[in-house]
């Protein structure tokens, strides 16, 4: 079957513009910034906006390679098409199922944290019952059109950015002592053990934890293939990605830690619940589980949509069984969908029965995933310029082309090499490699299998 890497008519263009905005200005917003930046502010201290600023600048310029083949060459598949088209089928088949095992991890695991959380109000009911039960809420509503997932993460991400937005407006208040009884002060930044209390070094090791926070930046690009206008609306969700790290990153790290001191924000709870608590905001706590409630549910959205998107471009390619490429009427992959589902119900259970061993092994294996994914996407943008030139399709550069385009590269590999010397990281980093190596090994099982059965097949008769 030939490599197919336009848009496929059987995908409906039904998502809008205002889709493809409000996914690119809130899809980073979740539990990561919520909750996972009390562990940064933790092991860095104060400097942590920094580390969140380091961070960011490589996300944002690996959005900006991708955003320059996605303009030149619009496609269904985005990164796992471009990674086939500069390195071959190997390549695209590593990384569309690597991505694809990514997000139904994450779907499995959103849902028992969404468990979790709507347990502590419902405590009669098992959290694992929740958890399934927001399985098959985010599953229907991914069965019913491309237009109501889009619909319902304009709505979550809208959610998500008005409630920043408000922590941004009263702790930015409270952080210039224009909010009454102030007690904040820029010397938060240097006392209680100095801007870097733990060495220079803490800044680029929380880097592997904050990148972590920022997956799903991507999604708007893979998104696009089914909006309006893929091109434009692309080329304007990548140049939303620096604001949207600016903001609500590293400005809102800043003005945690200089709301308060450093010391007051406990791994494990969100920083923002600490700080409007330490402000004297009555519920924050219950406010901000509430949203962190539609970060969670924005996920397993999401997480559904991609999943059976890759499916889609696989069996499209040849790379996957070839039913899951049927979609609906409305131009939905169900199968596709119902698949990556099925995954996501496997975690749950699996959550459920052995919660410190198998999941805990999905969860550690998946989690460094998208940074070989994130270093596809540099190398074929490296190997694809030359391509989108003398082709006249080059709309929207990458800058610097190559030298800053290798800078990033050999930044995120200096990300994985610092796993392996960090003993907190070696055991995801590992595990990551044997699923690689999973992978690998199922690619060569089938090319093997397809030369097989095209040995016994009948010779033709002349």
């Amino acid at each position: 079957m030939p490599i197919q890497t336009e848009h496929d008519p059987r995908l409906k263009r039904t998502l809008k513009t205002r889709h493809i905005s409000m996914l690119a200005l809130g899809g980073v917003i979740g539990a990561g910034l919520f909750v996972g930046s009390s562990a940064v502010i933790a092991s860095t201290g104060p400097g942590a906006f920094i580390t969140y600023a380091i961070t960011g600048l490589i996300v944002a310029l690996v959005m900006r390679m991708l955003g320059e083949m996605a303009a030149a060459h619009p496609s269904k598949g985005s990164f796992v098409d471009y990674a086939r088209m500069a390195f071959g089928r190997p390549a695209g088949y590593m990384t569309g199922w690597l991505y694809w095992y990514f997000w139904v991890i994450v779907v499995g695991f959103e849902a028992v944290v969404g468990g979790q959380i709507i347990n502590g109000w419902l405590p009669d009911i098992p959290v694992w019952v929740i958890a399934l039960g927001l399985m098959i809420s985010m599953t229907l509503l991914n069965l019913m059109s491309v237009h109501s997932f889009g619909e319902a993460e304009y709505w979550f991400a809208g959610i998500k950015v008005v409630a920043i937005i408000a922590f941004l407006v009263v702790v930015g208040a409270y952080v210039f002592n224009l909010w009454p009884g102030s007690t904040a002060s820029f010397s938060n930044l240097t006392e209680h053990g100095g801007f870097l209390p733990h060495g220079v070094s803490s800044l680029f090791t929380g880097v592997v934890v904050v990148i972590f926070s920022m997956t799903g930046v991507e999604v708007a690009t893979l998104a696009a293939a089914e909006s309006e206008d893929p091109s434009r609306n692309i080329r304007k969700a990548v140049n939303t990605v620096m604001i949207r790290i600016l903001v609500f990153f590293v400005l809102a790290t800043f003005f945690i830690v200089v709301a308060q001191p450093w010391t007051d924000i406990v791994p494990g709870k969100s920083p923002f619940v600490t700080t409007l608590e330490h402000i004297g905001i009555p519920g924050a706590g219950t406010m901000l589980t509430a949203v962190i409630l539609v970060a969670v549910l924005s996920v397993l959205n999401a997480g559904l949509y991609i999943s059976s998107r890759l499916l889609f471009v696989l069996a499209s390619n040849d790379e996957a069984p070839s039913w899951l490429a049927s979609v609906s009427r409305n131009g939905v992959p169900v199968r596709g969908v119902i698949a990556s589902t099925l995954v996501g119900y496997g975690c749950v259970v699996i959550a459920a029965i052995w919660p410190d061993t198998v999941f805990q092994f999905l969860i550690n294996s998946s989690g460094t995933v998208f940074l070989f994914v994130y270093l596809m996407i540099c190398l074929s943008q490296i190997k694809l310029r030359r391509k989108w030139v003398a082709e006249g399709t080059l709309k929207f550069a990458m800058w610097g082309h190559p030298w800053l385009p290798l800078m990033v590269a050999a930044s995120i590999v200096a990300v994985l090499v610092s796993m392996a010397f960090d003993p907190t990281m070696q055991i995801s980093l590992l595990q990551c490699v044997l699923a690689i190596a999973a992978i690998a090994a199922s690619y060569v099982l089938m090319r093997l299998s397809r030369v097989r059965g095209q040995d016994v097949l009948p010779a033709k008769v002349v």
